[in-house]
């Protein structure tokens, strides 16, 4: 779906993309991380070809952002952090102005905006003037404005900045419904524990470079099972590592780590330790977090 190949982008004093390269795959959310001033906004703006890169190719859906513009504006959305919505109008007639924005007419745009307002939970709300709405419920009308011409693509911009718990749980709830339904969405964000409630995988960018040169993909080596013995044994991690369906170990003392080739098979690995005559005292499921990721990403790069 998104192709950029060692894409660079220059301010007058600054390179803030340096040889960025990635592919996104279809139907996705893929996390875009980094701290200030990276180069994360910056890259939004050239995948939607808002910007024009120094060097370097992008290309959505196979179009390149250089040679057709607006033909990937019709298939994609950019959503940035201060978004903008005309407060004295009301929710329908704000979906309806940003469809015809899109190119939509007559029966067309009425049948896109009611499908927009069922898909980010606003159809009990078209009356009301976008000024009336909560912070949560102006988040998903610019959302709903966004997909209103059914885009490809969706990109959205520190989307739950001043967002409270239930309102930033009902945005993950929407995202990965948006995403079930087809769309392809990229969002960075600086609160890492709620990417990791949606995100397939994760860019970090730091000083216009992307750590690692690739995506990081989030569900592999995700969950592994913590194993604790009453006593140490050293005889114990080549035993973990002989068992079947085991793809990775790692001992200290009386404590180990083990990850499974699937959870069904933990069973298996406590009847074996059992048998094996091991002094198995505790087992137990563990969840790497995004943060924990990104941690070890960058301090991988640092070194």
């Amino acid at each position: 779906m998104i192709e950029v190949r060692n894409l660079v982008y220059e301010y007058p004093t600054k390179r803030a993309l340096d040889g960025v390269s990635l592919t996104i795959e279809s139907g996705t959310i893929t996390a875009l991380v980094g701290p200030n001033g990276a180069g994360k906004t910056t890259l939004m703006r050239c995948l939607a070809a808002l910007e024009m890169p120094y060097s370097g190719q992008v290309l959505i859906d196979g179009l390149d952002t250089r040679l057709e513009p607006r033909k990937i504006h019709e298939n994609l959305s950019f959503l940035p952090d201060f978004f903008g919505l005309y407060d004295s109008l009301s929710v329908r007639r704000c979906l309806s102005f940003a469809a015809r924005a899109h190119g939509l007419t007559g029966r067309a745009v009425e049948i896109a905006v009611d499908k927009a307002a069922e898909r980010v939970g606003l159809t009990e709300r078209m009356k009301q003037k976008a000024a009336e709405l909560s912070r949560g419920l102006r988040q998903r009308l610019a959302i709903g404005q966004a997909i209103v011409h059914e885009p490809k693509v969706i990109m959205l911009d520190e989307p739950a900045s001043g967002l409270d718990p239930d309102a930033r749980r009902s945005l993950s709830a929407l995202f990965l419904e948006l995403k079930a339904s087809g769309l392809t969405l990229i969002v960075s964000s600086h609160i890492l524990s709620e990417l990791e409630d949606y995100s397939g995988s994760m860019i970090i960018i730091q000083n216009g470079k992307m750590v690692g040169g690739q995506a990081v993909a989030l569900t592999e080596n995700r969950i592994s099972y913590s194993i604790e013995l009453a006593a140490p044994s050293e005889a114990f991690a080549a035993f973990l590592q002989g068992l079947p369906g085991v793809t990775r170990t790692e001992s200290l003392g009386s404590a180990s780590q083990v990850w499974l080739e699937s959870p069904a098979q933990r069973a298996d690995i406590v009847r074996a330790i059992v048998q094996a005559g091991f002094p198995l005292c505790g087992f137990s499921e563990t969840r790497r977090t995004l943060e924990q990721t990104y941690l070890e990403e960058t301090g991988r790069a640092a070194r």
